[in-house]
């Protein structure tokens, strides 16, 4: 059975300290989600310059952050130098990512 990689898992098997170096070169898809909708493709096929796309979401509810596809962080949407970018408000707990994998 394999040792557990305590240096990169933060366990206290050899009393290893934490180390993330390795990982910090990895890059990751970052996402701010405004909302989501289900359009039927007739509907979708009608768009044009000018349409609206109602979102499931209400005007000034929180901009959903994903990394990787996952659920991280809640926020608001921020303007920075003619750039949008995202305040995070709220990070998601570790028992509300872990219910996020079921």
């Amino acid at each position: 059975m394999a040792e557990p990689m305590d240096d990169l898992a933060g366990g206290a098997g050899a009393g290893t300290p934490r180390n993330f170096d390795l990982l910090l070169d990895v890059p990751l898809e970052v996402t701010a989600e405004i909302g989501r909708t289900r359009l039927p493709l007739r509907d979708l096929l009608q768009l044009g310059p000018g349409s609206v796309v109602e979102l499931a979401k209400l005007a000034g509810e929180p901009l959903d952050v994903f990394v990787n596809g996952r659920l991280v962080a809640r926020g608001e949407a921020v303007m920075v130098n003619d750039k949008f970018g995202v305040r995070l408000t709220d990070i998601v707990s570790q028992s509300e990512r872990i219910e996020g994998l079921r």
